[in-house]
Parts: C-alpha cells; sequence; structure tokens
C-alpha cells in the first residue's frame, strides 16, 4: 500500500464493474477466519472498497479511515458512561472501522499498489486497536465507577491475552512462510471450512464488536464481555500449542 492518489480512470469505472474485479481478485480466504470476518466483513469490505477506488482513495487512506472509526469509537467508550445509546454508537462505529480495515488490503490487491510500508501500517494500527478496545473499556467502567474494581481484571487479561494472540499469528505466518509451508491464508483444496469458521466465532473480532451492542444492559454485557475473553484465553492457549508443534516440526532444537 502506498500514498498518493490514484488515476482519474476508477472514477469513470462504473461501480458494478469494479465489484466484478473484486470478486475476482479477491485471496482465499485464512483457515482461521471466523464466520462473521469471513462471510459479512469481507462483503461489506468489497463495497467500501469499490467507493474507495472510484473516489480515488489509496489503501494508506482507507486504513487512516478505519483507525479513525475505530480509535473514535474507543474515545467515546471513555467520555461517556455506558448506556444502550452508547453501546450501539460505539458497536456500529467499531464494525465501520473493520469494515474499512478490510478494505485497504482489497484495495491494494485492486489496484497493484501493495507495499511493505503500507502493510507494516496496517499491522501496527491492527496492534494497537486490539490493546486499547480492552484498555479504554476498563478505563471508562472505571472512570464512571460503573463494575466492582475487582472486574477490570477481565479487560487487564483482554488487553495481554489480544496482543499476545496478535503478535502469535503474525509471527507463525511469517515462519511458515519463511519455511516453505502452506500459508494461513490458503485453505487446503477442497476442505471446508464453514464450520470451523462457525466454532470460532467467540474470538471474532465482529463479534466482540457487536457485544457492545448490549453496554446498557451492564449485568449481560459484564457476562458476554467474561465470556468472550474466556474462549479467546483458551484459544490462544491450544493455539501457542500447535504452532509451537507445527514449528518444531520444520527441525532444530526444541
Amino acid at each position: 500500500m502506498t500514498g498518493g492518489t490514484l488515476d482519474g480512470t476508477a472514477a469513470r469505472e462504473t461501480y458494478g464493474s469494479v465489484l466484478r474485479r473484486l470478486a475476482a481478485a479477491q485471496k482465499p480466504a485464512a483457515r482461521s477466519a471466523p464466520a462473521y470476518s469471513r462471510f459479512v466483513n469481507r462483503r461489506l469490505g468489497r463495497y467500501l472498497t469499490a467507493w474507495a477506488y472510484r473516489a480515488g482513495l489509496t489503501p494508506n487512506g482507507v486504513t487512516a479511515i478505519s483507525a479513525a472509526w475505530t480509535f473514535a469509537a474507543l474515545i467515546l467508550l471513555v467520555v461517556f458512561p455506558p448506556s444502550w445509546l452508547l453501546g450501539i454508537g460505539v458497536a456500529l462505529m467499531l464494525l465501520i472501522g473493520y469494515a474499512f480495515d478490510s478494505a485497504d488490503g482489497q484495495l491494494s490487491r485492486l489496484t497493484g499498489r501493495s507495499s511493505p510500508a503500507g502493510e507494516w501500517l496496517d499491522h501496527m494500527v491492527d496492534a494497537t486497536k486490539v490493546v486499547s478496545m480492552p484498555l479504554a473499556l476498563g478505563l471508562g467502567l472505571y472512570l464512571h465507577d460503573a463494575v466492582p474494581v475487582a472486574w477490570l481484571v477481565v479487560p487487564l487479561v483482554s488487553a495481554v491475552i489480544s496482543s499476545v494472540l496478535f503478535f502469535g499469528m503474525i509471527l507463525t505466518e511469517q515462519l511458515r512462510r519463511q519455511h516453505g509451508r502452506v500459508s494461513l491464508a490458503a485453505d487446503a483444496p477442497g476442505r471446508p471450512s464453514w464450520l470451523r469458521a462457525v466454532l470460532v466465532l467467540p474470538m471474532d473480532y465482529g463479534v466482540l464488536c457487536l457485544s457492545f451492542v448490549l453496554l446498557g444492559w451492564l449485568p449481560g454485557f459484564l457476562v458476554l464481555y467474561t465470556l468472550i475473553v474466556l474462549a479467546t484465553t483458551l484459544f490462544l492457549f491450544a493455539a501457542a500449542v500447535t504452532w509451537f508443534r507445527e514449528l518444531r516440526s520444520e527441525g532444530g532444537r526444541p
């Protein structure tokens, strides 16, 4: 992904034509991609990509839009006390940010403007996001005296688990590529992955965003959020064992 502006031919191409080209340029969905991310967010991102392409935006510009929606939502979490209005607004803003997060990569493939700098920027924004969300939630609940102090351990644990999981996924992907293994982004030929996509829904970032709709019913939200954090923690430990065994099979000292 690079900066700058796209040429004027993009604006002359019809929206439907861009969507058709996007469908043909889609990369395989990650085998580990949960259902919302795979079946909903990628499609939303495709529509936003077509709009961004015709508007002359660059992939880095789309990344910036994604970050703006996401961090604006997190600021609202800190500033305002929990309510139905806040929860619905935050959920929508986070989901819009997530859709744009899918769009930047699709736009880079559509335009052929992918670059190491753009990929770095995308990952840096994501890494900041996964840590900032639970911290913003915990800080907001603390400032507005909305929950027992003991419960604030949950978002703190979430910040650690989310950060380690994100790093582990990125590192494992790079090491697999380095050793010539099949990329995590590629599905095994003929192997359906819809069941896995449903089973890992609790770890889906889109589901986490949707959970904020319940912020107006705080007891229900706290239970749901705690369950999501617990499921993500268990997934991390299971994934870490699997990743280590896979990489150990490549040789070298244990």
